[in-house]
């Protein structure tokens, strides 16, 4: 009886050691991201946070909030804390009312470069050319910015110092905010190819977003 008492307690540990909730088994330095150690885990929170904030921002102008409560929900999750479905829409509440001004205002600048492009590639413009190029730019950049603002959103500093520290953030890691358009280029094209992908595209966003300062402090 002792002698199975030890293996349940070794097989105890060794699961508190691989979740990162408990002593570990070896000397070495703590996980960062405890609760993101299973791939397989991890995409399925992916898909499921791409799911809300789908259901968050099908507003279009709610998506700001949706966003940073999503970005927040995958926080919570890779850092082992509890991350329930009802956490994020607590959230998403909390960044709703500045988030719609945020939102409103990302609409109006992305319906004006589309209408800059169109015209553009309607030939009606003289360096239609040049147009459309700081069309698609300044669209890549609406993408970044919304996402770094979303990602910097807390409930207690709010949506103003969240959108103020945009172009600290871009000085600061360049190739980071790369990584960032990609990742919403990847959404565009993916919902472009096939309309319910856009879960997934999301909630890659989000991911990107928690994802690449951890690169860069690594």
């Amino acid at each position: 009886m002792p002698h199975l008492m030890d293996r349940k307690t070794l097989r105890a540990a060794r699961r508190a050691d691989a979740s990162g909730s408990g002593p570990t088994l070896e000397e070495r330095d703590p996980a960062r991201y405890p609760g993101a150690r299973g791939a397989f885990a991890l995409f399925g929170e992916v898909l499921l946070t791409g799911l809300l904030v789908t259901a968050g921002g099908i507003l279009v102008v709610t998506l700001p909030a949706a966003l940073a409560a999503g970005i927040r929900h995958l926080r919570r999750y890779a850092a082992a804390e509890q991350s329930h479905v009802r956490t994020f829409w607590q959230d998403w509440r909390k960044a709703l009312p500045g988030g719609l001004v945020v939102g409103v205002a990302c609409l109006i600048l992305a319906l004006l470069l589309l209408l800059d492009i169109d015209l553009a590639n309607s030939g009606a413009l003289p360096g239609g050319g040049v147009i459309a190029v700081v069309g698609w730019a300044g669209l890549a950049t609406v993408a970044v910015g919304l996402l770094l603002a979303a990602g910097a959103w807390t409930p207690g500093h709010g949506w103003r110092r969240a959108v103020s520290g945009i172009p600290s953030a871009l000085a600061a890691d360049p190739v980071g905010a790369l990584y960032l358009a990609a990742a919403a280029a990847l959404t565009v094209i993916v919902t472009w190819m096939l309309t319910p992908l856009i879960i997934a595209g999301l909630g890659c966003a989000a991911f990107a977003v928690m994802a690449v300062p951890a690169r860069r402090r690594r």
